[in-house]
């Protein structure tokens, strides 16, 4: 196949035809047009020739030209692609001859002063190819990639931006379990597990779904939808109240137990405007118009709140509250309800408890009012007890401690003397006899704690850091850590303990520190500061990294 003046407007409609059925720009198919051509012409001419080829936008006719490159003497490595400046010199004077040209920064030399210079493009015409069976062939596989490729970079850059939306799409077909979902100008895949319950869709089947993710693979792009997605919920309520629309109202937060329950915290920025009423909507209409939507999925719509307490009473809902303690350390919350008001707090299966945890974010532990009670009972008899033995006192004295609030011997022993003098029946010389007794005990301890764990093998170097106890000491050398070596490679929350996350169940890990109330941030600090003592780590470095973080706050804060 040639190209000639039969077939050179062709090139062009067949461009045009190709751009319109694709939804691409026509200039991607002619570039690849030009690119086939360019491949056929050098499996003519030599795969080591520079051949190019440039179709007219507007007579569609392909001039095929050879191009040499002016590269510096010592890069010379192709030539029939390139040539030194010397060697072009005698290629220059000729360009004028309208067959050959020079090409500088993209731009037609006309000015010959100075030769050739690096970088400089000859570029000669050649006879046009005649494309044979296979060249043909190939040249329509080269076009074929270039429009496929095109497509996909189209699809990407019009979905890309959808992600965290709703789209609607027609059901294709279903493969092992899959949900395939045409979207107008691309396909998407609902996984099984991003599915409601037990719905079933069947072709041409009307979806709407969530665009969780939008990813570019080699295969295409490849847009993945969710109905399951907490944010799934909350864009169906932007869609039908207004007032989130326009930011009046805005949800903080949801928890979804798909198909069953879920809850939405919403806040209104308008003081005459109810945010769970707007949400609910005339006669339950709003709401309701979500519920369809998610299969029957009942909502409770919860005004949320910037005291967390208060957000948690908030979230136990339906369940009355009757005290709340909050643990800021650990992130962890303890909620007292009464007896009666047990197992609605939990919900069937946990559901209610844990949608309220998922909502505030905090570990929330639920106790009745009579469980608390007897919790509290323990504690104040244990730290009575705690008090009679270690300080040699009656009952009655010791119980009065405990009701001041004192919780162990380290309170009494080094609190201002003035808190001990503010209970009554205690002098001057009782409260100093209680603290001497205290620091006596305390002393004690420490001493044989300091025994304890020199036998274990604790070396001077981790004794002597600076924040540790003989106790915290001990417990370190129990476990393996006997050195500041052996410290400085700990990890902060092997110190002080924290929270995992193990089959969507928060796991508890406790710290070697975590019973003398080491935080995290201490462990990290201490941690920290003995590798700075090794030289493990510059403190100028440690200096930057925290004048950093210190910005980023304030941007944040600012923000």
């Amino acid at each position: 196949m040639a190209i000639t003046s039969a077939n050179q407007l062709e090139l062009l409609q067949t461009a045009e035809a190709v751009a319109r059925e694709k939804m691409i720009d026509p200039e991607l198919v002619i570039e690849a047009m030009e690119d086939s051509l360019a491949r056929a012409a050098k499996s003519r001419y030599g795969a080591e020739m520079d051949i190019r080829v440039r179709i007219d936008r507007k007579t569609g006719n392909a001039t095929f030209t050879r191009a040499r490159t002016v590269v510096e003497e010592e890069a010379l490595e192709n030539y029939q692609a390139e040539f030194t400046a010397g060697q072009a010199k005698p290629y220059f004077e000729p360009s004028r001859d309208g067959r050959s040209i020079w090409v500088r920064d993209g731009q037609a030399v006309n000015d010959f002063a100075g030769g050739p210079q690096v970088g400089d493009v000859f570029q000669e015409q050649v006879p046009p190819v005649d494309l044979g069976r296979i060249a043909a062939q190939s040249a329509k596989q080269v076009i074929l990639q270039r429009v496929r490729e095109a497509e996909r970079d189209r699809q990407y850059e019009e979905f890309k931006d959808r992600a965290g939306t709703i789209i609607n799409g027609v059901v294709k077909r279903e493969e092992y379990g899959n949900i395939i979902v045409d979207v107008g100008r691309g396909e998407a895949i609902l996984r099984r597990n991003e599915k409601i319950g037990r719905e079933s869709y069947r072709p041409n089947d009307r979806i709407r779904a969530y665009v969780k993710d939008v990813r570019r693979e080699n295969r295409g792009p490849q847009i993945f939808l969710s109905r399951t997605d907490p944010q799934f919920m909350a864009e169906l309520f932007k869609m039908e109240v207004p007032e989130i629309y326009d930011g009046v109202i805005e949800i903080k937060a949801v928890a979804r137990d798909p198909g069953s329950r879920a809850k939405i915290a919403v806040i209104s920025y308008d003081n005459s405007i109810d945010p769970v009423g707007a949400c609910v909507g005339m006669r339950g209409s709003r709401v309701q118009a979500v519920v369809g939507e998610l299969q029957g999925e009942k909502i409770d719509i919860i005004p949320w709140n910037e005291d967390q307490a208060t957000f948690l009473v908030n979230a136990l809902q339906p369940a009355e509250v009757s005290k709340v303690v909050f643990d800021e350390e650990a992130n962890k919350i303890e909620v007292v309800v009464p007896d009666e008001q047990l197992s609605l707090a939990i919900g069937r299966r946990g559901q209610n408890v844990r949608l309220a945890s998922q909502l505030t974010g905090l570990d929330i532990d639920i106790l009745t009012e009579e469980e608390e009670s007897k919790r509290r009972q323990a504690e104040f008899n244990s730290r009575t007890a705690l008090f009679m033995e270690a300080l040699d006192l009656d009952e009655f004295f010791a119980q009065l401690l405990v009701a001041e609030g004192f919780t162990n011997l380290e309170e009494v022993a080094y609190v201002d003397q003035d808190e001990l003098l503010s209970i009554d029946g205690v002098d001057e010389g009782t409260a100093a006899e209680l603290q001497a007794r205290a620091r006596d005990v305390l002393e004690a301890k420490n001493k044989a704690a300091l025994e304890s764990a020199r036998a274990l093998g604790a070396e001077d170097s981790l004794i002597e850091f600076e924040g540790l106890t003989p106790q915290m000491v001990e417990a370190l050398a129990k476990d393996g850590v006997k050195t500041l070596e052996d410290f400085a490679t700990c990890a902060d929350w092997e110190l002080a303990g924290g929270w995992t996350t193990v089959n969507g169940q928060r796991v508890k890990d406790e710290g070697l520190l975590e019973p003398y109330e080491v935080s995290l941030e201490e462990a990290q600090t201490m941690v920290m500061t003995a590798r700075v003592l090794l030289g493990w780590v510059d403190p100028t470095e440690l200096e930057a990294e925290a004048e950093d973080d210190s910005e980023t706050d304030e941007e944040e804060a600012g923000a």
